[in-house]
């Protein structure tokens, strides 16, 4: 089975956001999206779409066009949310976005017509039904197919630091889950889900996907969920670690890190360059660490087993993809993950809302619509 990888332009940029629908006054989720989708009217400049369904019909994703900068980016996911709350606003209806909803039971929510989705939850079941989770998908042009498979295992030496960063599902289920990421742990539990393997050709690729084909678990290659993915279609590396983020500031910090890091290797590549990898082993405990304990962790750095601490490796890898940020317009993107450190991640400020409203989880979904309404994490 052969599967072309289309050439982007170096180091481009889409992205996903998976946004929920809750009621203004209960912030209990609320299974509008049909409606939405049907009645919102979203005009881009490109004509592309822009408004989609998700597996379960309390959620909308916005996606954006190719943009070359990140405020681009946030510009066009901006416009999108302005034009569907045109629709949700008099719906009493407010958007959010977290890892997890903190209270809302699995049991009580629908699944969106679709035949993938239909058949998705038919054969995982239960825990299909239990992926109550919400994400932000960046998609990162790649300007030489060859690129694509080292970008990818490269990309996993940063994993804990883009799901520590991200990290925003500390409740699931109206409890407290002991996990800055409830997020990681559910999504993981899909059989094509999860950290990628390592792939030592395109060809292994092709060959897995081929496999994975022939003998009925997926259909086609985007059915392969994994955290981190060649995107052959759009010729993207397609980073899909992080959680829910509440704000278009977090979206845009979270972003520019990703580009940058993705833009880096490209350039160390032209230039000859061998890129970092780590072992799977040490790949599995730091998506662990970091899922457990956020930016408290203490991840493996190196081949030799060297650990450190997330946070201080975030400040350093800010330090170092300056020249990046420089190249790609977004030096003050990237600055804003030092804010998000100072602030607090999303899981970090729900535990506090919660903390200071006696334990009731309510609190936590008025903080995130807040949040979402004003754009910018709240101290």
């Amino acid at each position: 089975m052969a599967i072309d990888f289309a050439r982007s332009d170096r180091s481009t940029l889409g992205i996903e956001w998976e946004l929920a629908l809750v009621d203004r006054s209960t912030g209990d989720l609320v299974p509008a999206a049909p409606e939405v989708l049907a009645t919102t009217e979203v005009v881009s400049e490109d004509g592309a779409e822009r408004l989609t369904s998700e597996l379960l019909t309390n959620t909308v994703e916005v996606v954006t066009g190719v943009n070359r900068t990140v405020a681009e980016g946030i510009a066009d996911l901006e416009r999108t949310i302005e034009q569907v709350r045109r629709t949700t606003d008099p719906m009493g209806l407010e958007l959010i976005c977290s890892g997890t909803h903190p209270f809302a039971r699995w049991q009580d929510q629908q699944v969106t017509d679709k035949e993938r989705y239909v058949t998705l939850l038919d054969r995982t079941g239960v825990w299909g039904r239990q992926l109550l989770i919400w994400g932000v998908h960046m998609h990162v042009g790649l300007d030489d197919p060859a690129k694509a498979l080292p970008v990818l295992e490269a990309m996993l030496v940063y994993y804990p630091h883009l799901q520590a960063l991200s990290a925003s599902s500390p409740f699931v289920f109206g409890e407290a889950a002991g996990y800055a990421s409830s997020r990681a742990m559910l999504f993981q539990q899909l059989p094509t889900a999860g950290l990628p393997p390592q792939l030592a050709s395109w060809r292994q690729y092709e060959s897995i996907v081929e496999d994975l084909t022939k003998v009925g678990v997926i259909d086609h290659w985007d059915e392969i969920r994994w955290d981190v993915r060649p995107s052959a279609k759009w010729g993207t590396l397609e980073t899909r670690v992080c959680d829910g983020l509440p704000t278009t500031f977090e979206v845009g910090a979270t972003t520019a890190l990703v580009q940058c890091i993705v833009d880096d290797f490209s350039e160390r590549l032209d230039a000859g360059e061998e890129l970092p990898t780590l072992q799977p082993w040490f790949v599995r405990e730091n998506k662990w660490r970091a899922a457990r304990y956020g930016l408290e962790a203490s991840i493996i750095v190196d081949r030799d087993g060297e650990q450190r601490q997330v946070e201080d490796e975030i400040r350093a890898l800010v330090a170092r993809l300056e020249p990046a940020a420089e190249r790609l317009g977004c030096v003050q993107e990237l600055q804003d993950v030092l804010t998000i450190l100072d602030v607090g991640a999303s899981y970090q400020r729900q535990q506090l809302a919660s903390a200071r409203a006696g334990g009731d989880l309510r609190a936590v979904v008025t903080s995130l619509i807040r949040e979402m309404r004003e754009g910018v994490p709240q101290r």
